[in-house]
């Protein structure tokens, strides 16, 4: 274990490179490191959709970078309201449309027209289970079918998500081509509504720790809260990570939206909520089944009763969604949602991001074994912290969340770049839910700086 004054000596030194220049100073570092990515994309990727939103998304981040420039210039001039944190929000939402929202709108009325290189496959394969589900019951074709297949079209004739995820290609199926019928439009919305009802929780749930926990140098709870609370909203919107995924493929957006608004409703205590929100994730993604996990408890910390209410959404959904295509056809469900994933289907997939657990499990004999037991080693370690010292906040689960999966992509023998956007949001939403924890809570997180812990 790092010392906990080690800890608070970092959370420190954090906070004063978040905070310079009111939060400006980070503000204009994202958005202009943000820039050069996008330029890069487009100039190199050898995707299409990829170096399409680069072209986009270039011009929306220098924006974005030219205006923070001008805040900055405006701050030392003492115009406060131009940068203020109601002033750094507003441009994270119109970055947001500039730089994900746009290009997703643009491929896709493209992709309408009759253009094939404006979506990643994630898409095609989501529409057509969507037209699966409304035809036949499943969104999974089994392992025969995808075999007879022509061997280029096998890979896309996997889906390996929960059933539920099918849902974004109903309009799809129901309504032919057309730029709004694109699941990448729905996965949007459904983010958009996630993030804002995170926001809006988390900002009700309370003024954050007594005035008493912060040094004199820090701002007060409520106006860290909510300048913490920007810095979080970017790096899950406009961060590239974020603004590319959603704009070219999108299905893990409303998964880590969903994810982070039962985190929220963690912080009110809103454990029935939070369960019902993370059971909807869970029946989209395996990746929420961990986090609803880490929530289960929390809410124990809580009572039996807060955990029961949270378990029975938490775990009644996935479940729920998993019984009718169950029914229809189980050997589709195992092919698509567990074999596939762990590198047992048909086909390989493609996901081979080169992180050690992949590295491990190409380049080692029995390396896949190995890369196996190292994933297992480190989520026993988790179910260990977790019943041994549960998170006592909303927060404190946010960050267990983070470097949970963080580990477990970095150990996956098939992953990808993409799925670190669930790590780094919940990091950086861990400081907005300790401050927006309820002073009526009567549980100190921890991780809080106190003036026991800090000397001041």
């Amino acid at each position: 274990m790092i010392p906990r004054n080690w800890r608070t000596h970092g959370r420190r030194f954090w906070l004063r490179i978040d905070s310079a220049a009111g939060g400006l100073a980070a503000d204009l570092g994202l958005y202009a490191a943000s820039a050069v990515f996008a330029a890069v994309t487009a100039a190199t990727s050898t995707l299409l959709p990829h170096r399409a939103w680069g072209t986009v998304a270039t011009a929306g981040y220098l924006v974005a970078t030219l205006v923070v420039v001008g805040q900055i210039i405006a701050r030392r001039r003492g115009h406060t309201r131009l940068t203020s944190t109601a002033a750094r929000a507003a441009l994270t939402a119109v970055t947001w449309a500039t730089t994900a929202l746009l290009p997703m709108v643009w491929q896709s009325v493209e992709r309408a027209a009759g253009r094939t290189d404006r979506a990643q496959e994630e898409v095609v394969v989501i529409e057509h289970a969507g037209i699966r589900l409304l035809d036949h019951g499943t969104p999974y074709l089994g392992p025969d079918a995808i075999r007879a297949l022509p061997t280029g079209e096998q890979l896309l004739g996997y889906t390996p998500y929960q059933p539920g995820m099918a849902l974004f290609g109903l309009p799809r199926g129901l309504a032919g081509d057309a730029w709004w019928t694109d699941a990448r439009i729905w996965f949007a919305v459904a983010t958009a509504a996630a993030l804002v009802l995170a926001i809006v929780t988390v900002r009700g749930g309370g003024a954050g720790p007594r005035r008493s926990a912060w040094s004199a140098d820090q701002p007060p709870p409520g106006t860290a809260r909510d300048s913490a609370l920007v810095r979080a909203a970017q790096l899950a919107t406009v961060l590239p990570v974020c603004a590319l995924t959603l704009a070219t493929g999108g299905d893990d957006l409303p998964v880590l939206a969903l994810c982070l608004l039962a985190l929220a409703l963690g912080v009110t205590r809103r454990f029935g909520a939070a369960g019902v929100v993370i059971g909807l994730a869970g029946a989209l993604k395996l990746f929420a089944w961990p986090v609803a996990l880490v929530l289960l408890a929390y809410a124990a910390t809580n009572g039996r009763r807060k955990a029961a209410s949270l378990a029975a959404g938490a775990i009644g959904l996935p479940v729920a969604a998993l019984i009718p295509v169950q029914l229809v056809d189980s050997a589709a469900l195992v092919e698509n949602v567990f074999r596939f994933p762990l590198g047992h289907g048909v086909v390989t997939s493609p996901a081979q991001s080169p992180f050690p657990g992949y590295l491990i499990a190409s380049a080692l004999p029995a390396g896949r074994v190995i890369a196996a037991a190292l994933l297992v080693a480190a989520g026993l370690a988790i179910a260990v912290r977790l019943l041994r010292r549960p998170p006592s906040t909303a927060a404190t689960a946010a960050r267990i969340c983070g470097y949970g999966l963080l580990a477990a992509i970095a150990l996956m023998p098939s992953t990808r770049f993409g799925y670190l956007l669930y790590p780094i949001a919940f990091l950086a939403w861990a400081p907005a839910l300790r401050l927006g924890q309820t002073r009526s809570a009567g549980v100190a997180d921890p991780a809080t700086p106190t003036t026991a812990a800090t000397g001041t």
